[in-house]
């Protein structure tokens, strides 16, 4: 945890940097003259800035975006740099933060993720008192790894969510059920240096009367995972033949299925109910505490890696980064 010293300031867009346009709000270059500006007489660690190419409004992040992040920090950290501030749109700050706690493993320097609700310079911004917060954070000395900063708050990734479309706490850590064990060793193919190929994720929630036509058109997409967000602790209407028959239909096709909780508070135990037994029975994996953030970047981290499908299956649920801790 040494004070950072050379940080890397990574720009993808966002609402922080952005002006208006005539279709409202967008995305805009120059934020680095501004940053100088803000900060002319303002004692922050050492920082150099790289505008990331294409800035984008953060709802249209993509894991192909991702891999370019990935890129970027590891050549900031070989260049030099000992630590990496990312500045990203709110709407999925937190699925972009996760996602590259499972990109990064390994790295053996902390990185940042923050942004804002306003954009700088407007009034009651919060855009410099986040910035100046992160930089300050990691001039003290962060872990190695991937954190969130918000209004004064350092948040694990894999733990959080944004849970308010307003005001200056959009982000909050939830209570989600840990104690899954450790991995033993993380894979070569899964450490911060390698490339990971693009993988195909699909996102259910269960409804009430949802059909098994509806799961059966997601399994022929050709998705290589299925995150089913299920009630309570895990369960979901195991009394539908049809509706266990395209779950087991999916594990003979190959494709991971994984069960997280659409509660805020708590974590899946398949084995509690009879309704979450007769899931595990035809091959769903229990996600335990895994916010759905973390679960999607953790499989598309798992099979970008190009793992055998089996291994796939076994390191879900373990614990890689603290999402299951």
């Amino acid at each position: 945890m040494s004070p950072a010293n050379n940080i890397m300031v990574l720009y993808t867009g966002g609402t922080i940097g952005m002006q208006a346009s005539a279709n409202g709000l967008a995305p805009a270059s120059g934020f680095e003259a501004r940053m100088r500006e803000q900060f002319a007489d303002v004692k922050v660690p050492t920082w150099r800035f790289r505008e990331m190419s294409p800035l984008i409004d953060s709802a249209n992040m993509t894991p192909t975006y991702w891999q370019h992040l990935r890129c970027a920090v590891v050549e900031a950290v070989d260049d030099g740099c000992d630590a990496v501030l990312i500045l990203h749109g709110t709407d999925t700050l937190a699925y972009s933060a996760a996602a590259m706690a499972f990109q990064l493993l390994g790295l053996p320097a902390p990185v940042v993720f923050t942004g804002s609700m306003l954009p700088a310079g407007v009034p009651d911004s919060d855009a410099w008192e986040n910035v100046r917060g992160a930089l300050l954070a990691l001039g003290a000395g962060l872990a190695p790894g991937v954190h969130l900063y918000f209004h004064g708050a350092l948040m694990a990734p894999t733990r959080c969510a944004k849970i308010r479309s307003f005001g200056r706490h959009p982000f909050a850590a939830l209570q989600r059920q840990g104690g899954a064990a450790k991995v033993d060793a993380i894979a070569d193919t899964l450490g911060y240096r390698q490339p990971k190929a693009l993988a195909n994720v699909g996102v259910l929630p269960l409804v009430p009367g949802l059909s098994a036509a509806l799961l059966d058109s997601l399994i022929d997409s050709g998705i290589q995972a299925l995150i089913l967000e299920c009630y309570g602790s895990g369960t979901g209407p195991s009394d539908n033949p049809a509706f266990l028959a395209s779950l087991q239909r999916a594990q003979n096709q190959g494709v991971v299925v994984v069960a997280i909780t659409q509660c805020h508070e708590g974590g899946v135990e398949l084995d509690v109910y009879e309704a979450g037994s007769r899931l595990r029975g035809v091959g769903v994996l229990s996600g335990g505490g895994m916010t759905r953030e973390a679960a999607f970047g953790k499989l598309n981290a798992l099979l970008g890696a190009g793992l055998p499908t089996a291994e796939v299956r076994r390191l879900v649920e373990l614990d890689l980064c603290g999402e299951l801790s």
